[in-house]
């Protein structure tokens, strides 16, 4: 059953939703915007604040939020799972990934 938890995805390129509340693991949640929609069950409870992926995220891949690189995902990242330091890499202000970036 699809739950009504508050969430926001800023563009249709990103690839992680923002809780705004508290989700408890294995709700399912739909996250829209624009013409993209996507149907997630939550891996694990998500906090206020926090991220999520909307679609697999292959390790190595840039993380897109709110139309904009926040970093690489250091492992595959499932739909659903919670996205933060413990899985992704940050890339800005990096000298030594400048080259890898252009």
């Amino acid at each position: 059953m699809v739950t009504n938890y508050k969430t926001v995805m800023m563009k249709p390129v990103d690839k992680v939703a923002t809780a705004l509340e508290n989700i408890p693991a294995n709700s399912i949640v739909t996250v829209s915007c624009q013409d993209k929609n996507y149907t997630v069950e939550l891996l694990e409870e998500i906090e206020f604040g926090h991220k999520f992926a909307v679609c697999l995220i292959p390790q190595g891949t840039d993380i897109v939020k709110y139309g904009e690189v926040i970093g690489r995902a250091v492992q595959n990242i499932e739909p659903g799972a919670h996205v933060h330091v413990h899985n992704i890499e940050g890339i800005r202000g990096r000298g030594d990934q400048v080259a890898i970036n252009q």
